[in-house]
């Protein structure tokens, strides 16, 4: 069975990084943009970062320019935006699409693993569904990931057991991460 160990990523300078290096860690694995409406995510998600780290918790920021250009930037842009305006200490790694024929197959597999399920309701979910569907026309089946700050929980054998979109509560993510530590 295949798991998330089983992908290498590139690093922001452009290293490769097995992800079996991360074996016995709790993992959330986020899709980001700079400047995005979620952006503010990045402080809960280093908040919950600093408490967690010890405790087996790794996050894993890939940026992401797919969603209305919201990650026009560098790596080095990004990176620099991200630890002066949030203090983000996680691993952060080289921009990606996350839709598409140029999909990283990282994600891929991700959302295959845990598909696309809505962005709950309210009239905020609705607006962004509607975005999101028109973002997302040009990729058709390979739509995997509706917007930016989408996230994944991963056990600490390297399965996926829940997917949370941006809409999501971040003390619900939060709860996840614990029940899985």
């Amino acid at each position: 069975m295949k798991t998330v160990y089983d992908f290498t990523v590139k690093d922001r300078k452009g290293n490769e990084v097995p992800l079996s290096q991360y074996k016995g860690k709790v993992l959330l694995v986020v899709n980001t943009a700079t400047g995005c409406g979620f952006t503010p995510h990045y402080e809960p998600l280093e908040a919950m970062y600093t408490e967690l780290k010890d405790r087996g918790l790794e996050i894993l920021d890939f940026p992401c320019n797919q969603f209305a250009n919201q990650a026009p930037g560098s790596e080095d842009e990004i990176h620099e935006f991200c630890t002066v305006k949030f203090g983000a200490d996680f691993p952060q790694f080289k921009k990606i699409d996350v839709n598409g024929e140029t999909a990283d197959p990282l994600f891929a597999f991700l959302a295959t693993e845990k598909p696309f399920e809505g962005f709950g309701k309210g009239l905020k979910n609705e607006a962004l569904n509607k975005y999101a569907g028109m973002n997302n026309k040009q990729f058709g089946d390979k739509a995997y990931i509706k917007w930016n700050f989408t996230k994944f929980l991963v056990d600490r054998e390297g399965k996926v057991i829940a997917r949370f979109e941006p809409t999501k509560d971040m003390q619900e993510v939060k709860n996840a991460v614990l029940a899985a530590l």
